[in-house]
């Protein structure tokens, strides 16, 4: 553990890395403050003190899965052109797809007060769902230009439709289920099948 008084480097990313690892390992109910930060190897204060409690831990954990999913969704439109339309849709499909644990959305999602906050920063321009779907839209922009999808070719609808799905597996993703990759590979083959 850091001396008192002496900061901790990359603590919001050693907090997440923990908490991530506590909700695969052990399932949501076991994320607690105290867990977190035992398995970060922090202060047992530390969560509270820089977050507010676990409630805002978790919409700032959601919101950074989240945020960096949209900064690789918006290096895509330069990805016109290279390699298959198909690939390059299934890359951000699958970067948002591993994003987070099931167990962090289901915990984010049932939290009255994780779910506002994260409504909140969405509708304050915090990335999300649709700067994903924007960037998407974007870069089957720019493939319809060079001629490799069909003319005509809806793009929102696509970016929508894989945003929509993803969102969807994201929510409803637990053991049993059909494997999201499989679906959205699926999916993906259809929507840009020429």
């Amino acid at each position: 553990m850091a001396p008192r008084g002496v900061a901790i480097p990359d603590l919001r990313e050693r907090l997440f890395d923990a908490a991530e690892r506590i909700v695969a390992r052990d399932g949501a109910s076991a994320l607690t403050s105290r867990a977190i930060t035992g398995e970060a190897g922090c202060a047992k204060g530390v969560l509270h003190t820089h977050f507010g409690g676990v409630d805002a831990f978790v919409a700032e954990l959601v919101l950074d899965r989240f945020a960096r999913t949209a900064r690789e969704a918006a290096k895509l439109p330069a990805r016109a052109g290279r390699d298959t339309v198909a690939g390059n849709l299934m890359g951000v499909a699958l970067s948002l797809l591993n994003s987070l644990d099931p167990g962090v959305v289901g915990l984010a999602m049932t939290s009255h007060a994780t779910s506002r906050t994260l409504r909140e920063a969405m509708a304050a321009g915090a990335p999300g769902f649709a700067s994903i779907q924007d960037a998407l839209t974007g870069y089957l922009d720019a493939e319809l230009r060079l001629g490799r999808l069909a003319d005509g070719t809806d793009t929102a609808a696509i970016a929508l439709a894989l945003v929509g799905t993803v969102h969807h597996l994201l929510m409803t993703g637990w053991a049993g289920v059909p494997d999201p990759r499989e679906q959205t590979e699926r999916l993906v083959a259809l929507l840009v099948s020429r």
